[in-house]
Formats: structure tokens, sequence, C-alpha cells
């Protein structure tokens, strides 16, 4: 087979989720449902909490900037396999697909270290009560959060130029329904050793760090309200952190599952898996912020019934 150099590929194909033509209008209706929500959703989540003032704390600024990160996250795969049904096409430019690569690097990697700085947020609050405000401060929330963007947009930008530096084959389907990286690697005709180091070893570092730390805070966070004297102390300390524990289980969970049945079942089978770590989470996330938080439940109920007055 011959191989061509990465300036000649001008296209990916992205072979989706099904080739059955039966099944697309379903696929169709099911996502574009599910993207509409999702923006939906967590566009309120940011409305509510930038109108409500009572929610201008630490936690609720890293749940606006996490609600932001979902509607990026699936606003870089979703449209892009709608209009792909839409015109029955499955094809994909080369920069197209490098940048679909990036944004979902940047995005994912991002949402892994908000969750970990909410996690921070959760432990401080619930283990130094009287010194919250002093260590929350404006200054470290806002430099937590550049500091997320920073490293996850070097991370997206260190993989996206080591790809440039591939040559690719003329079979180039992904059996994906979006530009995933390890795939993308998989098709270069060229030696991709060094791509394949990077990925596991950036990925082993920026992934088992942040899990180590929510881990971490949690067992702090359970060692601290397990020494609260009364039953009701220890519901409402466990309520502070209930629907972030619910959100990192929905997102961590996904993803292990999908990287161990990448592993085990045939590639078009991890596709459908894959769309339980990029899409279901960013979905999910405002139901159980709006569900399990009285809060945020009050400050939806008044944007929601904010009606204009007319005198």
């Amino acid at each position: 087979m011959a191989s061509e150099n990465q300036t000649g590929v001008e296209a990916f194909f992205l072979l989706g989720l099904s080739e059955d033509s039966e099944l697309q209008p379903f696929l169709f209706g099911l996502f574009l449902t599910i993207y509409l929500v999702t923006v939906l959703g967590n566009l309120l989540i940011i409305l509510a909490i930038s109108s409500d003032s009572h929610l201008h704390t630490p936690m609720y600024s890293f749940l606006s900037n996490l609600s932001f990160t979902d509607i990026c996250f699936s606003t870089t795969t979703v449209p892009k396999m709608l209009v792909n049904i839409q015109t029955q096409s499955k094809s994909i430019t080369y920069t197209g697909c490098l940048t679909q690569v990036c944004f979902v690097l940047m995005f994912a990697g991002l949402e892994n270290f908000l969750l970990a700085a909410m996690a921070y947020d959760r432990y401080v609050a619930i283990c130094y009560p009287l010194r919250y405000t002093v260590i929350m401060n404006p200054h470290l929330c806002g430099l937590l959060i550049l500091l997320s963007l920073f490293i996850s947009l070097v991370d997206a930008l260190l993989h996206s130029l080591m790809v440039l530096r591939l040559s690719f084959c003329t079979d180039l389907e992904i059996p994906h329904f979006f530009c995933e990286l390890a795939q993308v690697i998989k098709l270069a005709c060229s030696n991709n050793l060094i791509n394949n180091i990077l990925v596991y070893l950036v990925t082993s570092i920026l992934g088992s760090i942040p899990l180590l730390g929510i881990i971490f805070s949690y067992i702090k966070i359970i060692s601290s309200i397990l020494r609260i004297p009364s039953a009701d102390g220890i519901y409402k300390a466990f309520s502070t952190c209930g629907s972030h524990l619910s959100v990192v289980f929905l997102f961590y969970g996904t993803a292990f599952g999908v990287y161990i049945s990448s592993a085990v079942t045939h590639s078009s089978k991890v596709a459908a898996a894959s769309v339980m770590y990029t899409v279901v989470p960013p979905m999910m996330n405002p139901f159980i912020y709006s569900l399990r938080n009285r809060d945020m439940k009050g400050a939806l109920k008044k944007l929601l019934w904010k009606t204009p007055s007319f005198s």
C-alpha cells in the first residue's frame, strides 16, 4: 500500500455509529435532541448562576465554567456528526480532523481539571469552614481556572502538532463519529511510536494527578464528616458535595468504561461506547446539579419564572 505525505491528505472518513441507512434518521433525531438538551441545560445553569448574587461563590464559579466547557465539548463533535448524517457524507477535511482532535483533547482535559478544582473547593469548605473565604478567594479561583485552561491547551496543541509529523496511507477510515487521537494515530503509515508513547505518558500524568487529587479530597471530606456528632449535620455535609460526586462518577466511570471496552471489543463497538463519555456527561451534568442542589433549583425557578413587568 503506497503511503503519501500528510500534505497530500485531503480528508478522513468518519464511519459513525452505524452504516444502516434506515437507522440514520433515528440517530439524527436522537443526537440532535441530546445536543439541544445539552446546550439549553448548561446555558440555563450559566444564566442562573450569573443572575443570582447568592450563587456568586467559588463552587458555582467552577460550575458555570464546567457548564461552558460541556457546551464546547459537545459542539466540537455532535454538529459535524449531524451534518454528515444529513448530507449522507462521511468525510471530514484533514484540517477539520486535526482541529477536532485538538478541541476534544482541550475540553476533555479542562473538564478533568475543573472537577479536581471543585473537589478541592468542597474539601476546604467542609474541612476548613472558618477559613473557606480566605483560602478560596477570587484570585485563587481565577488562577485555578486559568491554570486548568493553560495545561489543557498545551496538552491539546502538543498532541496535534505531533500528529502533523505523521504520514498517512490511502486507508483513511476512522471507526468513530469524531476524530479521536488514538484512531488517527493508528492510520499513520510512518512510525507512530513516539506519538503512542506521548499519548500514554501524558494521559497517565494529566489523568492520574486530578483523579488522585479528587480521591484525596474526598478521603479527607469523609473522615471530617464522620466526626460530626449529629445525623442532620452529616446529611448537610454530604448534600453539599453529592452533586459533584455524581458528576465525577459519571465522567470517570464512562471514560474508564470506554477504555476497557476498547481493549476487549472490536473498534466498531468502541464508537458506540465513546458516546458515553463524549455526549452523555455534558447532557446529564445540568440535571444532576439542578435536581440534587437546592440553591440551583431555587435559582433556576427564579430565572424561568421571571417575567418582565409592565407598568
